[in-house]
């Protein structure tokens, strides 16, 4: 039996690693998955053990080379994609984390964020970054922990420590050492690169107190990172990969020129639109970050977040107990002629792109006698809809790039009622990918690139089989209609937060 090329693509996420050995002929020949723990030690942090997030890394990676190697496959890349902003920081000797990692969801340094805006720092950041003074980018818990840790910073400046996000502290575990190295998707998530120039940038390195030395050194996506020892995962494979988790996302759905946007329908809603070679600055609330083009080298995105997606689903699942699973919700939203006026705006956490409001709160409009359960099941979806409607409108405002369409992924995507109503209310139509693992994938292809698996970017998203299409079918009269009242809905929850 010949061998197939594959490569193997770990996706370390928030909550849990997976590991999947993707064939050249896109088939998925293993996969692996397993959680670890969240430590919340005070109130707003969160913190992440590496070392387990190692362990778990390590263990899976073992499993799913030897279910491929069983199944006549030959990995010849590794691709790593990874939650985007986390940071660990390790003895560059012995490799032990020397702190746990402040994850992304952390909020301490909310006074530093404070700090640094009342300097009047905040339009010079963004000017070079593309990013906000917030604490959910890595620049700020980097100051954190060599303020408030000086036998860190010490040890930092006498460069006996490495700094980086999790592909780099995983790059450096899979090489026993040998390589600290990121990519420019993850780089530019630290609030210490400059956007323009790709490059960690000296004036934002002084404002951060970061000495330049621990940060790994900023290679294209798809390309060398080393080669695995023969110690952590029992073979010598190249690692050939590397982009955060969103960008990677944006790379398996094939969305590599501009014009094109992928949105993941998780607990909440990552949009990102391709606006190709240039880095388009945001007037309404969104990023500008790194992504790929098709060969993995830089290329810009515009990056707009929706707090709540199906974590309202959830919601009506488990704290009003109207619905039985995410998954029958499409026959109950389908088995009503139309919305009715019953409008819910899911601001739990308040409202995110474009309108950023954080005192916004949850809002049901258009209730009267004769709503019913299906109707509030209806407006969670729709809501969905309607919110990624607005973020690509403001998208499309500040690049000045139409959308062709939308490439969809996550768990809210597989609902075929909303990819017909989604459709219907940006008037474009929705792709949804074969294997909607579009995350891991993304680093598959990136890895596959570079070690020969696809001869090119083409090659790889053919390998993935047909998508399906959701063709737009609602009136234009009709879309507008939608659109007027959710804009009455908005602006009810936003009224509420005007009298916080």
């Amino acid at each position: 039996m010949s061998e197939r090329a594959a490569v193997l693509a770990i996706d370390a996420g928030t909550t849990g690693v997976t590991c999947l050995v993707v064939a050249e002929d896109g088939r998925t020949i293993a996969r692996r998955y397993s959680e670890f723990g969240q430590h919340f030690p005070r109130p707003g942090w969160v913190e992440h053990d590496a070392g387990e997030i190692w362990t778990v890394t390590r263990r899976l990676c073992r499993e799913a080379l030897a279910e491929s190697h069983a199944a006549g496959a030959a990995v010849q890349g590794i691709g790593i994609t990874n939650q985007r902003e986390t940071v660990v920081v390790w003895d560059r000797e012995t490799l032990e984390p020397v702190h746990p990692a402040i994850v992304w969801q952390d909020r301490r340094t909310t006074s530093i964020c404070r700090e640094l805006r009342g300097a009047g720092h905040e339009d010079e950041v963004r000017r070079r970054t593309g990013l906000v003074l917030d604490p959910y980018f890595s620049g700020t818990k980097l100051l954190w922990l060599l303020r408030e840790n000086p036998d860190l910073r010490s040890r930092a400046e006498a460069v006996a420590l490495a700094a980086g996000t999790i592909d780099s502290w995983l790059v450096a575990r899979l090489t026993g050492g040998d390589v600290h190295a990121t990519d420019p998707t993850n780089a530019s998530r630290t609030l210490l690169y400059d956007l323009h120039r790709l490059a960690w940038d000296d004036w934002l390195l002084d404002l951060f107190e970061v000495p330049e030395a621990v940060l790994p050194e900023v290679r294209p996506s798809s390309g060398d990172f080393g080669i695995t020892s023969g110690e952590a995962i029992g073979a010598e494979i190249p690692i050939a990969g590397v982009a955060g988790d969103q960008q990677s996302a944006l790379y398996g759905q094939g969305c590599w020129t501009a014009g094109l946007a992928k949105n993941t329908y998780g607990t909440g809603a990552f949009m990102l639109l391709h606006t190709g070679d240039r880095p388009v600055p945001s007037e309404r609330g969104l990023l500008t970050t790194v992504a790929c083009d098709a060969s993995g080298q830089a290329a810009y995105a515009l990056e707009g977040s929706i707090f709540i997606a199906g974590a309202a689903l959830q919601w009506l699942r488990d704290g009003l107990g109207i619905l039985d699973s995410a998954p029958d919700s499409a026959a109950a939203a389908a088995s009503l002629e139309s919305n009715e006026g019953v409008y819910m705006v899911p601001a739990f956490v308040g409202l995110g792109a474009p309108h950023w409001e954080p005192d916004a709160r949850g809002t049901i409009v258009g209730l009267t006698r004769g709503t019913t359960r299906a109707h509030l099941i209806r407006a969670a979806l729709e809501a969905m809809a309607y919110g990624t409607a607005e973020v690509i409108e403001a998208m499309e405002a500040d690049s000045g790039v139409r959308t062709e369409e939308l490439r969809v992924d996550g768990g809210a995507a597989l609902n075929d009622w909303l990819m017909v109503f989604q459709a219907g209310v940006l008037g474009v139509p929705v792709r949804r990918p074969a294997q909607v693992e579009t995350t891991a994938l993304g680093a598959a292809g990136l890895a596959g690139l570079a070690s020969g698996v696809w001869n090119d970017a083409e090659a790889f998203l053919a390998a993935q089989g047909e998508p399906v299409r959701f063709a737009p079918t609602m009136a234009a009269d009709e879309r507008r209609a939608l659109r007027g009242g959710w804009d009455r809905a908005v602006a009810a929850a936003r009224s509420w937060a005007a009298g916080a």
